[in-house]
């Protein structure tokens, strides 16, 4: 169960993984509220998942600290 867990965590983007980590709350817990937010509002859930994973992506992309000026 836990290599299932990493693995889709790993392809998963970590969203709820760094949520956790910020809010101090279990990703589990985060993990499960995404799915039944999915399930209530046919969708919303993976449509915000989806949003913040991008969100999140494109933030590590802009802050990424750089070693030198020729890393750009």
């Amino acid at each position: 169960m836990t290599q299932i867990i990493y693995s889709l965590q790993l392809w998963g983007f970590k969203v709820c993984q760094r949520i956790g980590d910020s809010w101090g709350i279990r990703p589990r817990v985060i993990r499960l509220t995404f799915v039944y937010l999915t399930f209530i509002t046919l969708g919303f859930g993976f449509a915000l998942y989806l949003f913040v994973a991008f969100w999140l992506r494109i933030k590590d992309l802009i802050y990424t600290k750089r070693s030198s000026v020729f890393d750009l």
